[in-house]
């Protein structure tokens, strides 16, 4: 979601700033701006609503130069996207603030501040920080003091960084709840949000726990914790080359990422290549963790959510160990009862999910025998605060409607059910076959996208559509699920699905020569009970289009058409099958014109409740 970068150095660094930005434009956002301190101590700002290339354009046409700035990219929450709601919000002419989060009580502290005869003049959350912290600078404290006198007050979730003029090279930040990162230079230190905005300009960062402040100047660098005691936060160096934010030879990063995918399944399998370290990719502790383990409680949003709910069919299935999966933002606030024995694991592409993030958070002491994070980037909130990690290999995506994602978290979690299945009585052969699938399924991805050109064909038919309806059976309904969301999310189709067997109890009511319907067959032991409610959809002069495995016996006639899937082992069956999905989605929004890579109102992290 929204984006922070700033920077302290002894070089200009108004250009940092927009790079900064640039990166993160992946996020999702609607207004930029940036506030800087020019050579004679002013504070000068520019904000635009719409792309970072507006504010470009402000800065090229008017350009603000100085060593210490701050940088944001706004999805609003608080007050519509606007350059009156865009941050930094400034108080007087002295000091300026950008902050992601949600300040919960900033009504009450809005009605305080203008009884102290503060004008606010934006409909956001934020403002109300910037004058409290400026109404403490006017007594005399420090920045830094302000920041340690204001924070307690504030109620949800911040990330926040700040300049205040009077000390022209000077950067104060804090977080509690929403990430922020340390970039650490030569001359120079940096604040954002993602690692990804600085790794131009550096490869060292210090990772901020919850409830810490920063102080940073070009050549210091101070962390207070919650208490206000100095404190030492590890360094991390990031090895891996810096990945361009380039789409090659691809109109979009969707269409990219989603040709990345064998690549990324191969990388992300790697790890287990060798039958006896698949403990190994989960943690040191993983062996003792999964010896423990009765029942699994998976929590995840969006399409981690569906992840969670494939890995509950091979749980139950294939291993044996009882799964529940749960909408992150529902289980953080119900009242429930665990069974003895369970593992939490917490899916998220990002590692700052911030529903799935306070369910970890808010798990009560002993109600879980260890928790375990699969999520693609490396440092994050999730992976610091979970007891085994699986890393996914992705690499950087950057669409916002997830793709390589998703499918690596699948293989993440089959090699759970593996680890898992090996203390439940699994025999070696079942294990071994598995991993063996696994390994070939970049195989079967290649295969599948060399369907692109006839599945571009296909999506043509909705074009005119405005509803869709996506059906599977067992273990692919969450694959219909995941289906239907991409659908939606960047082609703004309203797109539903349904377990094929729930038809008749009350979809089949919408199905029409209007309503496209998507099913997805594999050829598994449901065929025949999925091919009678396709049946039900025909009979009704519905329009079916069938994803089937090449050897199920589905062929095109009068208003099915067919698309003929590569023969996959069953248990890859939702990896493939997903990516023919996404293809779909992608070729039905660029031909009806959407921002592929940034549907509108979407967010690539969801790092506010």
């Amino acid at each position: 979601m929204c984006g922070i970068v700033a920077a302290a150095a002894r070089r200009e660094v108004s250009e940092i700033l927009l790079e900064g930005l640039r990166r993160l434009e992946y996020r999702g956002y609607d207004s930029a701006g940036l506030a800087i301190v020019d050579e004679s101590a002013k504070l000068n700002l520019h904000k635009r609503q719409g792309k970072v290339a507006e504010l470009e354009r402000a800065q090229r046409d008017n350009p603000y130069y100085g060593n210490t700035g701050i940088a944001h990219t706004r999805w609003a929450t608080h007050g519509e996207p606007s350059s009156v709601n865009a941050h930094p919000h400034m108080s007087g002419d002295r000091l300026a603030l950008v902050h992601n989060g949600i300040i919960e009580n900033h009504a009450t502290l809005r009605d305080e501040l203008i009884k102290d005869g503060y004008e606010i003049i934006s409909a956001t959350d934020t403002e109300v920080i910037v004058h409290l912290l400026h109404r403490e600078l006017q007594k005399g404290e420090t920045l830094l003091q302000a920041m340690q006198i204001v924070i307690p007050r504030l109620e949800g979730a911040y990330a926040l960084a700040a300049i205040d003029s009077e000390r022209p090279m000077e950067v104060v930040g804090a977080r509690k709840g929403s990430p922020l990162v340390v970039g650490i230079g030569i001359g120079e230190n940096f604040l954002a949000s993602d690692q990804m905005a600085l790794r131009q300009v550096t490869d060292r960062f210090i990772y901020l726990e919850e409830g810490d402040l920063v102080q940073v100047s070009p050549t210091s660098l101070q962390v207070l914790a919650e208490d206000g005691s100095p404190v030492v936060r590890p360094r991390t160096r990031i090895s891996e080359a810096v990945e361009a934010a380039d789409k090659g030879d691809f109109d979009h990063y969707m269409i990219k990422e989603i040709f990345e995918q064998p690549k990324a399944l191969e990388a992300t399998f790697a790890g287990a290549a060798t039958y006896s370290q698949l403990e190994s990719c989960f943690g040191e502790n993983a062996a003792e963790i999964f010896d423990k383990v009765q029942n699994v409680q998976i929590v995840a949003c969006g399409t981690s959510f569906h992840a969670g709910m494939v890995a509950r069919y091979w749980l139950e299935e294939l291993a044996g160990v009882a799964c529940e999966v749960e909408v992150a933002s529902e289980f953080r606030y119900r009242k429930r009862v665990q069974h003895e024995g369970t593992l939490l694991v917490a899916i998220s592409q990002s590692g700052e999910t911030a529903d799935t993030l306070a369910a970890l958070r808010n798990a009560t002491e002993g109600e879980f025998i260890g928790s375990l994070v699969i999520a693609n980037v490396d440092n994050s909130s999730l992976v610091r605060e979970c007891d085994l990690v699986f890393l996914t290999r992705a690499g950087a995506e950057i669409g916002v409607a997830s793709t390589k994602a998703f499918t690596t978290q699948l293989v993440g979690l089959l090699m759970l059910i593996v680890a898992l299945g090996r203390r439940r009585g699994m025999s070696e052969e079942k294990q071994k076959e598995i991993l063996e699938a696994l390994r070939l399924a970049p195989k079967y991805v290649e295969q599948t996208l060399l369907l692109d050109g006839a599945i571009e064909k296909l999506s043509e038919e909705f074009i005119p559509k405005r509803h869709a309806l996506f059906l599977g059976r067992g273990i692919q309904y969450p694959v219909a699920l995941e289906g239907a969301l991409k659908l939606k999310e960047i082609s703004y189709i309203h797109a539903e699905a349904y377990p094929a067997g729930e038809l008749k109890h009350g979809p089949l009511a919408l199905v029409d020569d209007d309503m496209p319907v998507v099913a997805v067959a594999p050829n598994d032991e449901l065929l025949e009970k999925l091919k009678s409610n396709l049946e039900e959809v025909r009979s009704r002069g519905g329009e079916l289009f069938v994803f089937a495995d090449r050897e199920s016996g589905f062929e095109s006639e009068h208003r099915v058409r067919v698309m003929q899937m590569p023969h996959c082992p069953e248990v890859i069956a939702p990896i493939v099958y997903t990516v023919a999905l996404q293809l779909l989605s992608y070729h039905v929004a660029v031909q009806k014109g959407t921002d592929v890579d940034k549907p509108r109102n979407l967010a690539k992290s969801v790092t506010v409740e």
